[in-house]
């Protein structure tokens, strides 16, 4: 039982192989994924021709079909030889007979592969490419993944609607005026014809697109390569090499280090703003600090990109074996146990579960970690009662004290404590405090305004009048903070 899969050719009779010729004349019935083929309108075969074309046209996908054709192959394979003739080579673009090769070991089916040329080569003839010297993509227009640093071509582009879906997709990386070349009847009878024009263009016309057609996208330069990590990363080594730019080319990890922490707060701020628009500027000035960082690092023969991302690609496997592994985890809760366990592991059992915690986090977001960590430890006072005597308790301590070094040590157990209450009560205290802070800027910021209107001193206001305006500023700053779009 054996399935022998022929590839025709990119379209031109004199094309085809000398196997496949042969194999096509002696089989007495040839089943073709599809007629719509050059090689079969020209060439004279004595075998009957069958096709499932038929099946296009009442599947409502195209997964659908490719695994209705794998059905009916297999199942007439079981009663003898079948020949299945596809465009191209067998094994580009052709899902029918990856899925035919994955189900054929299953059903006890032979499948050999007779070779033909893919369109691949005419379409690099047309365009004047060596592939390899070029670094040549080969993708699926439904499925474009690929590097605009390179250059791409894009098959199955079949539709004008497939070429309208497509440019979306490659409008995220491309901008619209990158001009593209579209090669049509690539190593078909006639020769091929190429037509330059820009992306935003190529589904304004019917006609353009058909089985016979491709996309080429030239590579993007460095200066418009502006929506990949790999354009950031060639940006960044062009600021650092020489020629680049001076100050780029002389900062180090310590003159950056104040630039990294600033970045990563100005991150926070907008996160805190829920503004979508200023995160992204944020979060990208952040990555570009962690760029040049790693540029200085390879630089130097300190690590490699590749060391980056394998440390924290591997840490994210291994301590995730629930998602990757077989281990079972059902909550949150049982993850951070779990996840806990892994790093006790990693750097060994006497290692306390405070290590790690950076100190140069800000004091509220430390005193939270640890006491999270050792709470879930189970290091923890019972109830929020007793978290609140323990808190009465530091304040007549430091009502107490008497001089600074001490005033200065039960204030620290206050915060400490009242953290420790935050955390009984589901509250992030960093973020309470962040929210209060800019609650307090925005009413002193109303306040200030009524009094700059009246002329009025602040400083010269009476405790009671202060009171007074603070009250009147407070209603005003709430009502602007409650009104739709604040």
């Amino acid at each position: 039982m054996t399935i022998q899969v022929v590839g025709l050719g990119p379209g031109d009779p004199d094309l085809l192989t000398v196997q496949a010729r042969r194999v096509l004349e002696a089989a007495p019935v040839i089943w073709c994924r599809t007629l719509q083929h050059p090689t079969l309108q020209a060439l004279p075969l004595p075998g009957q021709l069958e096709s499932f074309d038929p099946l296009y046209e009442t599947a409502e996908r195209f997964e659908d079909v490719y695994e209705q054709i794998v059905d009916r192959l297999l199942a007439m394979a079981a009663m003898g030889e079948v020949v299945y003739a596809v465009p191209g080579h067998p094994l580009v673009g052709e899902a029918t007979v990856r899925r035919l090769r994955e189900r054929a070991a299953a059903a006890a089916v032979g499948v050999h592969l007779v070779e033909g040329l893919s369109f691949i080569e005419p379409v690099c003839t047309a365009l004047g490419l060596d592939p390899l010297a070029a670094g040549l993509q080969v993708v699926d227009a439904l499925d474009p993944r690929l590097d605009p640093a390179l250059p791409a071509l894009v098959a199955q582009v079949y539709h004008r609607r497939v070429a309208a879906q497509l440019k979306l997709a490659l409008l995220e990386l491309y901008p619209p005026h990158h001009y593209v070349q579209i090669v049509r009847n690539a190593g078909a009878p006639g020769g091929a014809e190429v037509e330059s024009l820009p992306l935003e263009e190529i589904d304004r016309r019917d006609g353009r697109f058909h089985h016979l057609a491709c996309l080429y996208l030239p590579p993007l330069p460095v200066e418009l390569n502006l929506r990949t990590f790999g354009g950031l990363r060639a940006i960044t080594h062009r600021l650092r090499a020489p020629g680049g730019c001076p100050w780029d080319r002389e900062q180090t990890h310590a003159s950056l280090r104040p630039f990294l922490l600033e970045e990563t707060y100005e991150a926070l701020a907008a996160l805190d703003e829920g503004e979508p628009a200023r995160l992204a500027e944020e979060l990208g000035d952040l990555l570009l600090q962690i760029t040049l960082h790693a540029e200085i690092a390879e630089e130097g023969g300190e690590f490699t990109y590749g060391d980056m991302f394998e440390h924290i690609t591997a840490k994210l496997l291994r301590r995730h074996p629930h998602v990757f592994g077989d281990a079972v985890i059902r909550t949150a809760e049982e993850q951070w146990h779990a996840w806990q366990q892994i790093k006790r592991a990693e750097r060994g059992e006497a290692t306390s579960i405070l290590a790690g915690v950076p100190t140069a986090l800000p004091a509220l977001a430390y005193a939270q970690t640890v006491q999270e960590r050792a709470m879930r430890a189970g290091f923890r006072w019972p109830h929020l009662a007793d978290v609140l005597a323990k808190l009465a308790e530091e304040i007549e301590e430091l009502r107490r004290a008497a001089t600074r070094e001490e005033r200065e040590q039960e204030f620290g157990d206050v915060l400490f404590v009242l953290v420790n209450a935050a955390l009984h009560l589901g509250i992030n205290a960093e973020d309470a405090l962040r929210a209060a802070s800019r609650k307090f800027v925005r009413r002193f910021t109303a306040l200030e305004t009524l009094a700059r209107g009246r002329g009025l001193d602040l400083a010269a206001l009476s405790a009671a009048e202060l009171e007074a305006l603070w009250r009147e500023a407070k209603a005003v700053a709430d009502k602007e903070a409650r009104a739709p779009g604040a």
